[in-house]
């Protein structure tokens, strides 16, 4: 026959009362809150980045300012389509 659990002395249950008492209360750390942006920015910033390089591609000589940066306008299509990247790193 199994034999039934045994109760803890009473001495045995103020000790550890006192121990539970005398550590100190732990405080919750707050999480985050939550990052309803970064969805909608990343794929803005990405879709800048990937719009900038067609415009470039397709119409680049036509547009003055996009014809006085030439090849840096590589670097800005990019380096925005990196940025959404990093941006899309910091979802949860």
């Amino acid at each position: 026959m199994p034999e039934s659990k045994i109760r803890k002395s009473t001495e045995t249950q103020r000790k550890l009362k006192a121990s539970r008492e005398a550590k100190p209360k732990q405080t919750k750390i707050k999480t985050p809150s939550s990052r309803r942006w970064v969805p909608p920015t990343f794929i803005t910033v990405g879709l800048l980045g990937v719009a900038w390089l067609i415009t470039y591609y397709i119409a680049g000589q036509s547009i003055p300012f996009m014809s006085d940066l030439g090849n840096w306008n590589i670097l800005i299509g990019m380096g925005g389509m990196a940025s959404a990247f990093i941006i899309a790193t910091l979802w949860k």
